[in-house]
């Protein structure tokens, strides 16, 4: 199979975004477990954004939505929901943090922040696509409740 034939057999965007997705969630993961193996990074990164918040909450929810949003957002579960939870995040990462760093700094991490910001908030417009749970417990919820008789075995339940 030829470089081309393999390029007009992959092409489907909502494929690009479904793995597109994934990498973030797995980097959102891997972005949290570096933040609990070294918490003074983050508490760091605080520091420097002089929030008034209490830093300890701020730093809790910062390595929770990477770490459980990051895996959601891998699996593709409640995909809307776990890329919806990263953006306070990557807002005080881009104007809170890295703003005043600038653009074409040494770290990139204004750009990548703000790449990773516009990558979150796309998925929390479109949702997950086919290589998703979404999708499957969707499917499956689907063919449950078409299936005969369903309807009346769910009512007598409740």
């Amino acid at each position: 199979m030829s470089f081309e034939d393999l390029g007009k057999r992959l092409n489907r965007p909502a494929l690009g975004l479904d793995l597109l997705r994934i990498y973030i969630g797995v980097a959102l993961i891997v972005r949290g477990a570096a933040f609990v193996a070294r918490p003074e990074a983050l508490l760091e990164y605080m520091e420097h954004s002089r929030l008034w918040v209490m830093p300890m909450i701020v730093t809790h929810y910062v390595v929770a939505a990477h770490v459980c949003g990051g895996a959601m957002l891998a699996l593709g579960l409640c995909t809307r929901l776990a890329a919806f939870l990263q953006v306070p995040v990557l807002l005080g990462a881009v104007f809170l943090v890295h703003w005043r760093e600038g653009l074409l700094a040494a770290s990139q991490s204004l750009e990548l922040s703000a790449l990773v910001l516009a990558i979150v908030a796309v998925i929390s417009v479109v949702g997950a696509g086919e290589l998703s749970l979404d999708r499957r417990l969707t499917k499956s919820f689907e063919r449950e409740s078409l299936r005969p008789g369903a309807s009346i075995e769910h009512a007598h339940q409740h």
